[in-house]
């Protein structure tokens, strides 16, 4: 595979412990990661499509050396460059440099050498010297100087959940709050309520319509809750989470740069060996967005059966008219937005069973199978943080009610004769809604030949509005 940064022939030469390797003459990555773009041709989907990824490995990065810093274990002038780049990667430069493949063998070691070659790159460019002037910044000498893979990629891979997940959180509040608008719009509407797909009983549109943001408003809370599982993290625990080739008190230092650096509460884990192979959080919050997936769905399959027809169907609300539906019926608009929402819902759902596998999988001190989760629940961010707004701009801002369809599908059926049970009981109730149903003529008729019911209870008991709260 030929990097980006490849003029023909121009290329420098480096070495690993497996030998001479070729790397692009302006690449910042060195040979390990060369040796990885060749390795792992899985995919079309590289680290530089997680910009939070990166970010995170930069924090991870100037945390590790600000704490190799405090146990004087590296020159400050070294420490500094490698501060510099560090605050590159952060700023979202030089995403380029990272072309490996998210699928990747060695449980996220390619990743870890990649942030290692373009940091350490980065720093001795910083210094005035050449790249791949190792004996002066190495990157792992230097840069990866009391780290492993194993608790700087599962701590990145945390943070980049953190950073990234906000914005699904902000996505899903502001399409409550539209759905919240509209409820306040429809308030007025009386319809018809259903259950298995049958008439129930009397409701408002607002009623149907606050309810969708009421459940968003509790994956928020959920998300948050899932979230709060990764401030705790093992960092400093090196290789198995003995902390092999660390300081007393490294971690702590580590962790303590992090949550200055990032802002937020980051803490050791009180077991950091059980930290470096525990994955369960991932499981925990993977559940929780595939709980957001499913209620999201199900919003969007009542969008779609309420907007039905417009003749054939239910046609109580009307969607947004997004785009021409058909390449053979004129005329006909499909409701598209809540299609694809669906579609984001089933990749998100399906998903998680396979972040569930990946974290079963692990043997003994470490799972291995982490660049997977990484790559599933950061992608279903994405595709949730998407889903939500674009449901939200070229949906349901715009959704309206059709209030004359709303009223004949209430008035024609025999909903409001469940508030005459505890007056006339249910199976004179009952055999009333036969009668509706039947014969075609509305409860408030029928009520008229019942002798021991008065007027007055009858006008209280055929009011809709009434129907729609407690009594």
């Amino acid at each position: 595979m030929t990097s980006a940064f490849a003029d023909a022939g121009a290329f420098r030469q480096e070495a690993d412990s497996l030998g001479p390797v070729e790397v692009p003459v302006q690449a910042y990555y060195g040979a390990q990661t060369a040796r990885a773009i060749r390795n792992f041709e899985i995919s079309s989907t590289k680290l530089s499509d997680f910009p939070d990824l990166l970010k995170a490995l930069g924090y991870v990065k100037k945390a590790a050396v600000r704490a190799n810093l405090a146990f004087d274990l590296i020159d400050p002038g070294i420490a500094d460059a490698i501060e510099h780049a560090c605050d590159e990667l952060i700023a979202g430069h030089h995403a380029a440099e990272f072309p490996v493949d998210v699928f990747q063998g060695g449980a996220g070691t390619s990743t870890n050498m990649n942030a290692n070659e373009v940091i350490a790159n980065i720093a001795l460019e910083k210094l005035g010297l050449q790249k791949a002037d190792y004996e002066r910044v190495h990157p792992n000498n230097h840069v990866n100087l009391s780290q492993s893979t194993n608790d700087v990629y599962p701590t990145a891979i945390r943070l980049a959940i953190l950073l990234r997940y906000k914005k699904l959180v902000a996505a899903v509040t502001q399409l409550a709050d539209a759905f919240e608008e509209r409820a306040k719009a429809f308030a007025p509407v009386l319809k018809l309520g259903r259950t298995q797909l049958q008439d129930a009983v009397p409701m408002t549109l607002g009623q149907e319509f606050h309810a969708f943001a009421s459940t968003l408003r509790e994956d928020v809370l959920r998300l948050k809750e899932a979230a709060a599982l990764f401030l705790e993290v093992n960092l400093g625990g090196t290789a198995i989470g003995t902390g092999i080739n660390t300081r007393p008190g490294y971690s702590q230092s580590a962790v303590q740069e992090l949550a200055q650096l990032t802002g937020l509460p980051m803490v050791p884990a009180a077991d950091l060996v059980e930290a470096c192979w525990d994955t369960g959080a991932f499981v925990q919050f993977s559940g929780t967005t595939k709980r957001l997936a499913t209620k999201l769905s199900k919003i969007c399959n009542d969008l779609r059966l309420l907007s039905s027809g417009p003749r054939g169907g239910l046609n109580e609300i009307n969607l947004p008219p997004m785009q021409p539906g058909s390449s053979i019926m004129p005329g006909k608009v499909n409701p598209v937005i809540p299609e694809v929402v669906n579609q984001v819902a089933f990749q998100v759902i399906g998903t998680d069973l396979t972040i569930t596998l990946a974290a079963e999988a692990g043997q003994l001190q470490l799972n291995v199978m982490e660049p997977v989760i990484c790559f599933n629940i950061l992608n279903n961010l994405s595709l949730l943080t998407n889903a939500a707004n674009t449901l939200r701009v070229h949906c349901v801002v715009g959704i309206t009610a059709n209030e004359a369809d709303c009223a004949r599908h209430l008035n024609a059926g025999a909903a409001v004769a469940t508030a005459l049970t505890p007056i006339i009981g249910y199976d004179r109730a009952a055999t009333l809604a036969k009668q509706v149903l039947t014969t075609g003529r509305s409860v408030r008729d029928l009520l008229g030949e019942i002798p021991d019911l008065s007027e007055d209870l009858a006008n209280q008991v055929t009011d809709p509005e009434r129907l729609t709260r407690p009594i």
